[in-house]
């Protein structure tokens, strides 16, 4: 017996031997520097599952069920590699680095390609270098990050409206929006009913990377919408794996950046008297910048799952965003879904892709012009509050910004779902169908209301504006798309078609009367003593599209691409419905010539060049047809009954308000583009350098007949020979460390010069911008001239003041004279350039990165000083700055004439974006089994900004247009900046 128990015991060992768990252990090393290489990920083939990572030294150790086998090694940056392993041995394992700049793929017009096959200039922004922080809509991740885009916010307001402008400004009536395409789905630019920003209903955290069509070859497969350029969205797909399962929540504080500097209570009291003026003194002392905002704070959470299998994968998020101003009433709130899905079947030909994002906005303004006003202008000597309660007993008169913050509101709603599902098959070997049906549809309501307020009755009685919008965008698209290649000879060839359909519907409802009762007036309609107005609208638009693309390859070395689109607009007449958009593009990868195949200094090296043409079709619809109004008034009617006394008993009469034109073209668009990639020293540095010339041509405006006698005032036209032209240089460099060391960096940066000069034009100056209020309304301030610069600023130049303590300004004639023609060119709001640039640090778990932009060459216009910062409101007891008291023999009575006075340098620099964070590894704290990162972050937006500008700040577009030609470099009293601290936490599961 005795016996038999030694045997078991024996057999239980051996058996135990063989079926334990070992392991395999080692260090992982870059190919190069052999460094060790920490964060690779190290797994059993087929069993991601018991995946490890490597530590800070690069060493390893995992779990093995038997004594053979392969592990797999893979690190972002580095080529994934497989090793054989066999029993307990230690490995070392070399890990290559990737040359990932060629062989990521960029996303172009129907498709994508490798970089190494692009030759457009196309740039790409991946998720992990956006900008970050509160962030609200994509161009606030774009800003300074990529050559030639200049990005703009219109104002500091939450979620406000920017001006993208893509290689300068190319058109005048319809401004510089480029074309947005997300997830392959074209969206449209009219009016959805939300006055901030239509792109703010897409979460920034669903977004994957954002490629930018810069040149007309690049964008040309958009044709008649691209001459802005293009900028194509993609959101996170699922890949298959394991689920992951990512929670983001992020809190941030947000306070006014910077304070125009006017006087305070004490300085107040001592200027008024040294002007003579009347001083209303209050006995208080009032910062009322300070009184009139707010600590605004925000708070983001975002939970996203992903993954699936061979045959399917998904990936889904929900997003919860609450962002406050700098002012009360001033909040914009987000509430996304997205979900992605893509399913195999029949052995993998056939593939469906569904992308569908809803969103809920829920956007409140203040009224804007008012408050930045008040804050500027008010007696600082004036209580803010007595008793407890807002004062109503101001200086002047004039109503407590605090009350008229109660009283005012502007809130919109708005519910938007984008969606579109895109089946394809793959009838041989390359060769595949795809049809792409989407919708993308939008509902608002926007109720911009006063509360009575009885003790300003007469200028306070309650009033209502309602605005509904629906905007219901639908697209069928059919391509064909066919790769193959033949013998050194590649071929990818595309054709397809496409039909968009458009309509906006909107009604416009005002009132006024409320009873004063405690309801907001949206709630008690049935009080209102009478309705001041009412309108709707509706348009329809639509889009039919055929297309083609070719993209050649010899070798590698030699490429070709070749577009050609049609596009047929329901917004133009019969004449020209169709407008047609030819473009070729050559690229030479010199890399891969014998001679400098085997080079260890140049990793790539690829010269492109392009030609193209690209339309604008962003106009108003119907502008080819007639349009006709009734009216009984002057010459529009006549006394066909004798009885009648007066215009009330004559006949209505139909009245042109609008010539037909059916031979309005397309405006067109020709860039030639000549650049220059590479990579040097084992990919460490890499750039790109990019001239280009763009032509646009056929201006479309709005113009008043030369010829008196016409049925109309105006009429829709293109503009013969008249041109606008842009063309400049764009560079951009980077430079990477070894990033296997425990302490890596990377620098970078971009620049642009661009030179926008207007030429042919019949007209002396096509206004762009004017001024507002203090009797100057309507008065020219900046415009488009022949030989200048769009927003060129036209003004009179101020050179002082006279004995009669009145502005002098230049005689330029000379005729002894001062009027319009002494008026010169001052400059312009458009920068001769623009350029960003960024510092990257990482030590071991530890990382910092900061990135700064700015502009030169450009002037302001200070809107606000013109109108407030004058020696007269301070005599009157109107805060200003020391511009009032700049000139000791001004007069009181001066004026505000328009002029050089008010113009400054816009140049500027700012720390952007600043980011330290910490990356936590879970199993130092446990939770190694349940998490696989934990990430602390700390940001800071707008640290700082260099400039002489003397307002808020110098990145002036409020947005404003005259004759619905876009403004350039005026301070509209602009909702000023904010600087924000956000602090985040990054959990993946």
């Amino acid at each position: 017996m005795k016996k038999i128990y030694a045997l078991l015991i024996l057999a239980l060992g051996c058996m135990s031997h063989s079926y334990s768990q070992e392991s395999v252990s080692g260090i992982v090393v870059s190919d190069l520097e052999k460094n060790p290489v920490p964060g690779v990920s190290v797994y059993i083939k087929g069993e991601p599952k018991g995946a490890v990572t490597t530590d800070f030294d690069g060493n390893f150790k995992i779990k093995v069920q038997q004594n053979e086998g392969i592990l797999v090694f893979s690190y972002v940056g580095f080529k994934t590699k497989e090793v054989t392993y066999s029993g307990t041995q230690k490995l070392t394992v070399s890990m290559t680095e990737e040359v990932s700049t060629l062989n990521e793929v960029v996303v172009v017009g129907y498709g994508s390609q490798k970089r190494s096959d692009v030759t457009g200039a196309i740039s790409s922004l991946k998720s992990e270098n956006f900008n970050k922080g509160v962030i609200a809509n994509t161009g606030q991740l774009l800003q300074g990050k990529v050559a030639g885009v200049n990005v703009t916010a219109a104002s500091g307001e939450p979620g406000a409206n920017q001006d993208i402008i893509i290689r300068g400004v190319g058109s005048l009536r319809s401004g510089t929006t480029p074309l947005y395409v997300v997830d392959g789905f074209a969206l449209d630019n009219t009016n959805n009913g939300v006055a901030s920003n239509p792109l703010n209903f897409i979460n920034p955290q669903d977004i994957e990377s954002i490629d930018i069509l810069k040149d007309a070859s690049a964008a040309a497969i958009y044709g008649s919408r691209a001459a802005n350029g293009v900028i194509v969205i993609t959101t996170k797909k699922g890949a298959k794996g394991n689920a992951k399962i990512n929670l983001s929540m992020t809190t941030g504080f947000s306070t006014l950046a910077n304070k125009v500097d006017v006087f305070s209570a004490d300085e107040f009291r001592k200027q008024v008297a040294a002007v003579n003026g009347s001083l209303k003194d209050g006995g208080a002392n009032t910062d009322w910048q300070d009184e009139l905002t707010r600590t605004g704070i925000s708070q983001n959470i975002n939970l996203s799952m992903s993954g699936g299998t061979e045959k399917s994968t998904y990936a889904a998020s929900l997003g919860i965003d609450n962002q406050e101003g700098i002012f009360e009433k001033s909040d914009l709130k987000r509430y996304s879904g997205r979900l992605n899905l893509n399913q195999k079947a029949l052995n993998d030909k056939f593939n469906v892709a569904f992308n569908m994002t809803a969103t809920k906005l829920e956007n409140s303004r203040p009224d804007i012009r008012n408050i930045v006003g008040s804050m500027l202008t008010m007696n600082p000597t004036d209580a803010v509050y007595v008793n407890g309660e807002p004062n109503i007993n101001l200086s002047n008169n004039v109503l407590n910004p605090l009350i008229n913050q109660r009283i005012y509101s502007d809130e919109t709603n708005n519910n938007r779902i984008l969606a579109n599902i895109a089946p394809s098959y793959e009838f041989i070997k390359g060769l595949i169908y795809k049809f792409n049906l989407g919708v993308d549809y939008s509902m608002s309501e926007r109720d911009i209301q006063q509360i009575p307020y009885a003790l300003y009755a007469d200028k306070k009685p309650g009033t209502l504006n309602n605005i509904i919008t629906t905007n219901n965008n639908v697209l069928y698209e059919n391509t064909l798309t066919y790769n193959f290649s033949v013998k050194a000879h590649s071929f990818t060839v595309l054709a397809g078609q496409s039909y968009q359909k458009i309509q906006v519907n909107q009604k416009n409802y005002n009132f006024e009367g409320f009873a004063d009762n405690g309801i907001e007036p949206k709630n008690q309609l049935e009080t209102i003593v009478k309705s001041t107005g009412h309108s709707s609208s509706a348009v329809e638009n639509e889009l039919q599209s055929f297309f083609g693309r070719l993209n050649y390859g010899y070798e590698n070395k030699y490429l070709l691409t070749a577009t050609m689109r049609a596009d047929g607009s329901s917004k133009f007449g019969k004449n020209n419905r169709y407008g047609y958009f030819p473009s070729v593009a050559l690229g030479w990868n010199i890399t891969n010539e014998d001679f400098l195949k085997e080079s260890e200094v140049v990793n790539n090296l690829k010269l492109r060049a392009s030609w193209g043409q690209t339309g604008v079709q962003e106009i108003p619809s119907k502008i080819t047809k007639a349009s006709y109004t009734e009216s009984n008034s002057g010459n529009n009617t006549y006394p066909l009954d004798p009885s009648a006394t007066d215009l009330g008993g004559y006949p209505y009469g139909s009245v042109f308000t609008r010539l037909a034109n059916p031979n309005i073209q397309w405006e067109v668009s020709t860039q030639t583009n000549i650049g220059l990639d590479f990579s040097l020293f084992n990919n460490r540095l890499s750039g790109t350098v990019d001239y280009f010339n763009k032509i646009s041509e056929s201006i479309l405006l709005e113009v008043t007949p030369v010829d008196p006698i016409q049925p109309a005032k105006t009429y829709w036209t293109n503009i013969p020979n008249m041109e606008i032209k842009n063309n400049g240089i764009e560079l951009a460099l980077d430079y990477s460390s070894d990033k296997t060391k425990d302490f890596s960096y990377s620098i970078g940066g971009n620049i642009s010069f661009t030179d926008n000069k207007v030429e042919n034009s019949p007209y002396k100056i096509l206004t762009t911008g004017g001024a507002q209020g203090g009797g100057q309304s309507g008065a020219t301030i900046n415009g488009a001239l022949n030989g200048y610069s769009i927003g060129s600023f036209y003004m009179q130049k101020f050179i002082g003041i006279g004995a009669d303590g009145r502005s002098q300004y230049q005689d330029t004639n000379p005729d002894g004279e001062i009027k319009d023609d002494d008026r010169i060119v001052a400059g312009s709001a458009l920068p001769d350039y623009i350029y960003a640039f960024y510092l990257n640090f990482k030590y071991k778990n530890f990382d910092l990165g900061l990135n700064f932009n700015g502009a030169g060459g450009n002037k302001i216009y200070n809107h606000v000083a013109m109108t407030s910062f004058n020696r007269g409101q301070l005599a009157n007891s109107f805060n200003t700055t020391d511009r009032a008291s700049e000139f000791s023999d001004e007069a009181t009575i001066n004026s505000n004439t328009v002029s050089t006075r008010y113009l400054e340098d816009g140049s500027f620099l700012r720390l952007n974006n600043a980011t330290l964070g910490y990356n936590l590894n879970p199993k130092m704290i446990g939770l190694d089994n349940v998490m696989d990162n934990i990430r602390f972050s700390v940001t800071g937006q707008n640290l700082f900004v260099i400039t002489k500008y003397s307002g808020y700040d110098p990145e002036i577009n409020t947005g404003t247009s005259v004759n619905e030609i876009q403004s350039f470099g005026i301070d509209y009293f602009s909702y000023p900046r904010s600087r924000t601290i956000s602090f985040g936490l990054n959990a993946t599961f």
